[in-house]
């Protein structure tokens, strides 16, 4: 972040009061959420992110500023700034803590229980796909295929699809990780040098998941459109993928903003 013309970097107030800032322009220094730019107090020091049962203790026995940066659009952790000392004393409490024979128990207990409840929700989420093709009698072995693939795609702890998401139902996750996975494993997406463009990726995405469920749609009345489907070759091993020609991009006139047409 750059520092703004005839911008002076401030002092933080006094008394010091927990805050929510930004990385600065220099080493250093932070923005708080009005834009002012602070100086790091005298003796403090950053705690990297990363550790979130020491970053929770370090909160909670002081006042700290957590630090986050906007990127596209995520916003990312930058760790949290906070007295050096107060740092210490929160690292050696909780490597105490989890010297303990009782601890190390607990944690283990805490990882089972994990690992069941992905366990089930690994199952759960198989069986939604298998409900969201609803295939003929004559291809549920296809059927099962397809849904152990996408689920073993989508369902891992950390991976970022639409299969760990809360925000939708259960069979919504599993129809857009269904379309998800064919339109990377079917078809030529991946492949295509698309240029920056407004709505012509999201476009291009429509069209394809649009052809995907014609697909799915053959095998649900028994009747798959032909012997070389791109579906059964990717569950083959040897995807044939179906190239979707993007539309056609028309440049707006000149002085326009962006200089390409927008949707």
């Amino acid at each position: 972040m750059s520092e703004r013309p005839g911008e002076s970097t401030r002092e933080p107030p006094t008394p010091l009061a927990t805050a929510l800032v930004s990385p600065g322009p220099r080493p250093g220094t932070v923005r708080n959420e009005s834009g002012e730019l602070w100086t790091i107090p005298t003796g403090w020091a950053l705690l990297p992110p990363g550790d979130a049962g020491l970053t929770r203790r370090v909160k909670a026995s002081g006042v700290t500023w957590t630090v986050q940066e906007r990127v596209r659009r995520r916003t990312l952790s930058r760790g949290i700034w906070a007295p050096a000392a107060q740092i210490e004393a929160a690292r050696e409490a909780i490597d105490q803590q989890r010297s303990d024979p009782a601890y190390a128990r607990r944690r283990a207990a805490d990882q089972r229980r994990r690992e069941a409840k992905q366990v089930a929700y690994v199952a759960s989420f198989e069986q939604a796909v298998l409900d969201f093709l609803n295939f003929d009698p004559s291809y549920q072995e296809l059927a099962g295929q397809l849904a152990a693939r996408v689920a073993a795609h989508a369902t891992p702890v950390g991976s970022g699809t639409v299969a760990r998401t809360q925000r939708i139902s259960l069979p919504r996750r599993a129809e857009a990780a269904t379309i998800a996975w064919m339109r990377h494993q079917t078809t030529a997406y991946d492949e295509m040098n698309l240029p920056r463009v407004k709505g012509l990726r999201r476009d291009v995405r429509r069209r394809l998941a649009e052809r995907s469920r014609q697909v799915l749609k053959c095998y649900r009345e028994g009747r798959p459109e032909a012997s070389d489907c791109p579906l059964q070759a990717a569950l083959s091993g040897a995807p044939t993928r179906v190239a979707v020609e993007a539309p056609p991009v028309m440049q707006t006139p000149k002085g326009s903003a962006g200089g390409w047409a927008r949707d």
